[in-house]
């Protein structure tokens, strides 16, 4: 990944983190509890691709697993999210421009359901049962209903930033500047221009002296 998509990344998940951990969690909502770092990993994939989207999906589940107060093994939600992240991306639009906002909502109904059915069952295999004492079915439901309520206001915008650092103008035209600088002395360095040049004076002495002796013979005649 390239420096930009990095920092913007790693900027826009420890925002959503703190946000979802200070705020979101502390609404004690019935069901589940809004997943910002979620949505957040959902629309940097869909403009990033998809293996993009798993990098940012493992490092923002990595951070949630670690983030207090974390009850969990770690490593369970980072793997929830990369499977979310890599599958997200695969929904990415070919020019990177949306037609309509029903592919981006269907796809975090899509990922709130199936990042909670697969958290569900990593949480099984390892021996945590809370998903049945909570009721999997009113978790289905009112994590995607949240996050789907919530998607509007954060998905577009982060998708928008992200599109907007990947086509910077400003870099463009440095990189533009600095190839012409780099051709430049590499011409220079290498003498490609100097013999060039030495080869057109070359070229016009032997004019001169051509020209030179036609003149002389008519002079004799």
């Amino acid at each position: 990944m390239r420096f930009n998509r990095m920092l913007l990344s790693a900027t826009l998940v420890v925002v959503a983190l703190v946000i979802q951990v200070s705020v979101l969690a502390r609404l004690h909502l019935p069901g589940a509890v809004p997943d910002l770092v979620l949505l957040t990993v959902l629309a940097l994939a869909m403009v990033y691709g998809h293996v993009g989207g798993a990098l940012i999906g493992f490092a923002a589940g990595l951070l949630a697993d670690l983030a207090p107060p974390a009850d969990h093994a770690a490593g369970r939600y980072a793997l929830v999210l990369c499977v979310i992240g890599y599958l997200a991306g695969l929904a990415k639009p070919e020019n990177g421009q949306l037609k309509s906002a029903t592919g981006p909502m269907a796809v975090v109904v899509a990922a709130a359901v199936g990042s909670t059915l697969l958290y569900a069952g990593v949480g099984a295999l390892v021996g945590d049962t809370a998903a049945r004492h909570v009721g999997l079915s009113s978790l289905l439901f009112t994590a995607a209903l949240y996050d789907l309520l919530l998607a509007p206001f954060v998905v577009p915008g982060l998708m928008a930033l992200a599109r907007r650092s990947e086509s910077n103008p400003l870099a463009d035209s440095n990189s533009a500047k600095a190839a012409d600088v780099s051709s430049g002395w590499l011409a220079s360095g290498t003498g490609l221009r100097i013999g060039s040049q030495r080869g057109h004076r070359v070229k016009a002495a032997r004019a001169r002296v051509a020209r030179a002796g036609r003149i002389k013979g008519v002079k004799r005649l």
